[in-house]
């Protein structure tokens, strides 16, 4: 009988695999830290849909108490990755343009977990999926989330559980569509604002994902400011708008009455 592997520090996170992941294709050193900062941004990513996808079950289940811990994590994930752009953002605009051609048409417009996440928050799109037409299970992790009720779903699903009157219409449509905003919900969010003690679940629950809103409009923000600072107006990899492109996306919010209730407290 074969003896049982002793467990290391490297083979429990099989960092040789791990480590050899990184191929570049030209001998600069900003072109390694450039693989790492998005290697490393996809790990994080990969933590964050566990994460929304256990926090889901939850709210689900209206054990809203058990998902606050799971949110609070993805918030904070999010802070790390916004400030990776500060890392990035010490690569000069002469640095990047010595490797950048190596890029081809890769970009990270292209990412599935980042449009997964978009997914779960219920930023929906389709029009993501057709760049994984090359790899199958990524689309189909994708094709997932898309169809599903997304975490404000969820949550609107909560208050209509708590006894908030909410339209059928909202509880039953297709889910591959963005949530249209809803007077509805946002009464009905407005009512557990105005009193938390009632509402004290709901209530964290709200502000929870309002961190989560937050924090993807300031990674937003922060990654907008780098991309200009390295590349200007250019056009971003893969034939992207670059800048452009990516300050159209500032204004989205998942939650969008978790906003505008705010005006008639």
């Amino acid at each position: 009988m074969s003896k049982k592997k002793n467990v290391t520090y490297a083979n429990y996170l099989a960092l040789d695999t791990l480590l050899s992941a990184q191929h570049p294709q030209s001998d600069l050193d900003d072109e390694m830290l450039f693989i790492i900062i998005h290697q490393t941004k996809e790990l994080w990513l990969k933590q964050i849909i566990r994460e929304m996808h256990f926090a889901v079950q939850q709210i689900a289940d209206d054990a809203l108490v058990p998902a606050y811990k799971a949110l609070a994590r993805v918030s904070r994930i999010q802070a790390v990755m916004t400030l990776s752009w500060d890392v990035l953002s010490t690569m000069t605009p002469s640095d990047y343009s010595r490797f950048r051609h190596v890029l081809g048409a890769s970009s990270g417009f292209q990412s599935d977990q980042f449009r997964t996440v978009e997914y779960l928050l219920g930023l929906k799109d389709k029009a993501f999926l057709k760049y994984q037409d090359d790899r199958p299970d990524a689309q189909a992790a994708m094709q997932a989330a898309l169809d599903a009720p997304s975490l404000w779903d969820h949550a609107i699903a909560a208050l209509a559980r708590a006894g908030f009157d909410i339209e059928s219409d909202l509880l039953e449509r297709d889910f591959s569509q963005t949530h249209v905003p809803s007077s509805q919900v946002e009464a009905a969010f407005l009512s557990v604002y105005r009193d938390p003690e009632q509402y004290w679940e709901l209530y964290q629950l709200a502000e929870k994902l309002v961190d989560l809103d937050d924090a993807m409009a300031t990674w937003r923000h922060k990654h907008v400011l780098t991309v200009e600072r390295i590349i200007g107006g250019k056009m971003g990899t893969g034939g992207t708008a670059g800048v452009s492109y990516l300050q159209s996306t500032l204004p989205k919010r998942a939650f969008p009455e978790l906003w505008s209730l705010r005006t008639s407290l």
